[in-house]
């Protein structure tokens, strides 16, 4: 038997793979894991199916010279004629032009890998995949808190009385929250589920509170407003770890109208975290410099500095900000009664205020005073996509963290707890590149290709203004961008706009189909080419490569094709400098081993970066002469460290020459063994003093700083007020010398970008005929799969095989629609034909089906008249990547992070033709590839014919 740890899923749950004469037998959770503890869903057990998947590319391929992409006709090559493909094309973009590369992942656990590939190689045209699923989630957290859901912070019901779970789909971080919730609800917890669809968590909560999707940043505003007007903030928490106290200019007339103002008296110190922001004493009645010790901020109230300048807390402009938003005019946006939301927003104050914990830990902030307890209010919250994926989705989970952090759970007991390496600074001191001099042939950029912005003078754009990325990141049009706008990516390379691209590289993202929020056009523009000019004839988009281990619906459209292996062949690393495992008491880290021979000719993506990285000479890939640093993958992982001699690398257990040291230490060269004697995983255990309150927790904060999880220990202030998205506002209307946006996008900037949280009308709405579509129409995964990856698995097949639309029964009675009938469903950007689905668990004005269920036909090595393209369906058909705008056209994605509005279409559904018997729209079918049918798909048959003929087949893929 050997352990390694999986991520089919993002989840990266630890399994124990079963061998029998080296073959896979089943599939179960290590009980020795501390993130799933051995618990298993449907994914984890049934990746033996992933392993045969007739879908498997077993080598390389390219397109025919006569064939058209699309039609998927391919010959097969060798990896080195594959190899000199690349080196030759890239090798020329690199020394000429290196942004017309452009290098987009889709699930991708390894983006420090990537990330660092794209630097080297001189090219800011790289993203994962967040831009698409939550990065608003983590910008909208991480610009108010320092940190995020999932990977850097979670709820900790182990010590909660009251949960909240707001917007997540049944399948995030599944086996973790499901352990979680069993012990919550053991334990007497109660369980508040917020969502337009009650579905998997929220089967088990005690109350569901259904919602009208793209809404929830109201009855956040609601619930803010009640906490205050009913006193049941936590003032200490805030007063002391936020800063509602921090004094800001209200002169109007100033150019630094809403910014804090500094005590001139005190020193900057670190210029990026300037410590001299000022509070109003109640106790002197004078301006002081924050922290100063005996000092208590008033809050509320407006007060004149000795200089004659006008200032208020930031607590009195929020509070002046909700003054508006009752429960009353909640009600009317989010259909939840104002007499539940008044309830809702007493239930977490009083939770709040009258079950606090305490801890016998004594700590030091960071300001010098020791607290002999930990004390902590026990409401957790947890959210993702759900709030993330509508264009008003930065605002609203800002106004959530500022919910959290006014009931003082950040960092808690039975609150939201940080995750190493976070909390982070607010914002992140890492930076996009911000000039065009900063991309230069044959040169790796001077920063990496994403960052967080904190000004206008970080954004990446040109001496006009114009954006400098493929993808329009960190441009005026979206300038926080932190996670990229992959969804724009063919659009705007296709059009040519802000320039045309040579070789985009795709991994493991299914761009044509649902990894797109216009699929149809996405694919008709992956095969267009130019009508006319010295281009004639040739594709818009010169040269695509997709890496992926199955076939998929964006192969089809690739002019060459790299097998990728499954997660049981290949190392990998779940890292600390990338999307670690971390528990709540301390950094942890994992790795994958391989635990069976790769099929075929499959190579992992990792080694196709380092082998081009070395091939390419990229510095930090190469010696002095031009040789090579690393011979593969896991060498990379051991050796690799962030600054020579840092002793800080991708993995933190087993560092030394020895393996005697943790977390910072030299490479150790048995450093794979090491962790694959061990489970997989390494748990640095934080002592308990440095467990809390990690924001501002001085010795954390030096020890993080001692350790590479943080660049400076200054503290980390909660920004309920948010003097970033004020530089930004000041600079649209005109008030700083500075850089300031086109002029068609300053009423845009100075509109969105206010630095307190509120809520607006998501923007598709606002062309779009309301009362023709009046439903809201949003995806889920399913809990046993996974993106279109899972869903081509065998086994998983049997539980979902197609989907329904599913819809309310008294709205679908209202419309003529039967239960299970063939319906219409249809925006205004395109229409679907389905199946229907009444369903009691969802809310009157909304509809949902499951994602990626559906596929195109002969897609993923599945019968042309498989279930999943014949009654399968996408709802992406139905989204548009773009809206019309008074100046072109722009993005359909939220106008600060450029996060996709997937969730802010809207519908009408009514009944199809009485004959209808297949879903619409239907595409050619697509042929099988070379080395699937003549390899895996025979072995794969065969795995259910019988032992003998199972391994004489599996010896014959291991040959070829």
């Amino acid at each position: 038997m050997k352990t390694t740890t999986c991520y089919m899923c993002a989840c990266r749950c630890g399994i124990r793979v079963h061998l029998r004469d080296g073959e896979v037998r089943y599939i179960d959770g290590n009980p020795n894991h501390p993130l799933n503890q051995g618990v298993i869903c449907a994914k984890g057990s049934s990746g033996i199916m992933k392993q045969y998947s007739p879908a498997r590319l077993t080598q390389p391929l390219r397109r025919k010279p006569d064939a058209e992409r699309g039609t998927a006709a391919f010959e097969p090559i060798s990896w080195d004629e594959a190899f000199d493909i690349l080196e030759k094309r890239l090798a020329h973009i690199r020394a000429t032009d290196p942004k017309r590369f452009a290098l987009f992942t889709g699930r991708d656990q390894m983006q420090a890998l990537t990330g660092l590939f794209a630097k080297q190689f001189g090219t800011p045209n790289y993203a994962a995949h967040g831009g698409f699923c939550s990065s608003n989630m983590a910008a909208g957290m991480i610009y108010t808190i320092g940190g995020s859901f999932w990977e850097f912070g979670g709820p900790d019901l182990d010590s909660a009385k009251l949960f909240v779970m707001i917007g997540t789909a049944e399948d995030h971080h599944s086996n973790p929250l499901k352990i979680a919730l069993s012990k919550f609800k053991r334990a007497g917890g109660r369980f508040v589920s917020i969502n337009p669809v009650r579905t998997g968590y929220s089967a088990i909560a005690d109350e569901w509170v259904p919602i009208r999707p793209g809404t929830d940043g109201a009855l956040f505003m609601a619930l803010i407003h009640e906490l205050i007007a009913k006193g049941l903030y936590d003032q200490p928490f805030i007063a002391r770890y936020s800063n509602a106290g921090e004094l800001v200019n209200a002169d109007a007339a100033s150019d630094v109208f809403g910014l804090f103002v500094q005590d001139d008296a005190s020193p900057v110190g670190n210029v990026l975290y300037p410590q001299n922001k000022m509070w109003w004493d109640r106790h002197t009645g004078r301006p002081v410099k924050t922290h100063t010790r005996g000092a208590d901020p008033c809050l509320t109230g407006e007060f004149t500095l000795p200089g004659g300048t006008p200032v208020k807390p930031a607590f009195q402009l929020l509070q002046e900000q909700v003054q508006s938003c009752t429960p009353e005019w909640a009600e009317g946006i989010t259909g939840i009664p104002a007499a539940t939301i008044r309830r809702l927003a007493l239930e977490m104050g009083v939770a709040a205020r009258d079950h606090k914990i305490e801890l016998p830990i004594r700590w030091t902030d960071a300001w010098g005073e020791t607290h002999d307890t930990v004390t902590g209010n026990p409401v957790a919250f947890h959210a993702m996509r759900g709030l993330a994926a509508h264009s008003n989705g930065f605002q609203t989970i800002r106004a959530l963290a500022v919910l959290m952090s006014l009931l003082g759970t950040i960092d808690r007991p039975g609150g939201f707890r940080h995750k190493a390496p976070y909390p982070r600074a607010v914002p992140p001191s890492a930076k996009p590149p911000n000039s065009p001099d900063q991309v230069q042939p044959n040169t790796p950029l001077p920063v990496g290709p994403l960052g967080w912005p904190a000004a206008p003078e970080d954004l990446f754009i040109d001496a006009d203004g114009g954006p400098l990325r493929i993808d329009k990141a960190f441009s005026w049009e979206y300038p926080l961008a932190v996670h990229g706008l992959m969804h724009s990516v063919i659009t705007n390379a296709w059009r040519g706009d802000p320039y045309p691209i040579d070789t985009l590289m795709i991994f493991m993202a299914n761009m044509a189909w649902n990894s797109s929020m216009n699929t149809v056009e996405v694919r008709q523009m992956l095969n267009d080419k130019h009508d006319n000019g010295p281009d004639k004839g040739e594709y818009k988009i010169p040269f695509i490569v997709v890496c992926d281990a199955f076939q998929s619906e964006m192969t089809a459209f690739a002019d060459l094709i790299l097998p990728d292996t499954t997660y049981l062949e290949r190392h990998d690393a779940m890292s600390v400098l990338d999307r670690p495992i971390s528990e709540f008491d301390g950094p942890v880290d994992s790795v994958r081993v391989p635990v069976v021979p790769r099929t075929g000719e499959c190579k992992p993506f990792q080694e196709v970066l380092i082998e081009l990285a070395g091939r390419l000479k990229f510095p930090a890939f190469t010696a002095a002469d031009g040789t090579r640093k690393f011979k593969d993958y896991p060498d990379f992982i051991v050796n690799f460290q962030t600054a020579p001699d840092s002793g800080t690398g991708f993995l933190i257990g087993w560092r030394g020459k020895n393996g005697d040291k943790a977390l910072v230490g030299e490479p150790n060269p048995n450093q794979w063994e090491q962790y694959a004697k061990n489970n997989c995983v390494f748990h640095y255990t934080l002592d308990e003093s440095l467990q809390y309150m990690r924001n501002c927790n001085g010795p954390y904060l030096q020890w993080a700083q001692d350790n590479g999880m943080r660049k400076f220990k200054e503290p980390i202030v909660i920004q309920l007020y948010s003097d970033v998205m004020q530089k930004f506002r000041l600079a649209a209307q005109g008030k700083t010398r500075g850089r300031q946006p086109p002029e068609h996008l300053r009423e845009r900037i100075a509109r969105h970008f206010d630095p307190l949280p509120f809520w607006y009308e998501p923007l598709e709405h606002d062309v779009t005929e309301m009362k023709k579509y009046p439903l809201a129409a949003i995806t889920q995964r399913p809990m046993a799969m996974y993106h279109s990856w899972d869903s081509q698995n065998a086994w998983l097949r049997q539980i979902h095989a197609e989907n329904y639309l599913f819809v309310n029964p008294g709205m679908a009675a209202a419309a003529g629609i039967e239960d299970g009938a063939w319906i219409y469903v249809e925006s205004q950007w395109g229409r679907v034909r389905c199946m229907a689905r009444y369903s009691e668990a969802v809310e009157p004005g909304t509809v949902w089906t499951w994602n990626a269920i559906g596929k195109a036909a002969g897609a993923w090595n599945l019968g042309p008249d498989a279930n999943e393209s014949q009654r399968g369906f996408l709802l992406n058909h139905l989204i548009s990547d773009e809206l019309p705008a008074a100046h072109g056209r722009v993005s359909n994605s939220d106008p600060i992070t450029g996060q996709a509005a997937w969730y802010d279409v809207r519908v009408r559904v009514y009944p199809a033709e009485a004959e209808a018997r297949t879903t619409l729209p239907q595409f050619d079918a697509m042929p099988v590839l070379p080395g699937t049918t003549s390899v895996v798909k025979r072995v794969f048959q065969a795995y259910f014919a019988g032992q003998g003929e199972f391994k004489a087949r599996l010896k014959g893929v291991k040959k070829s």
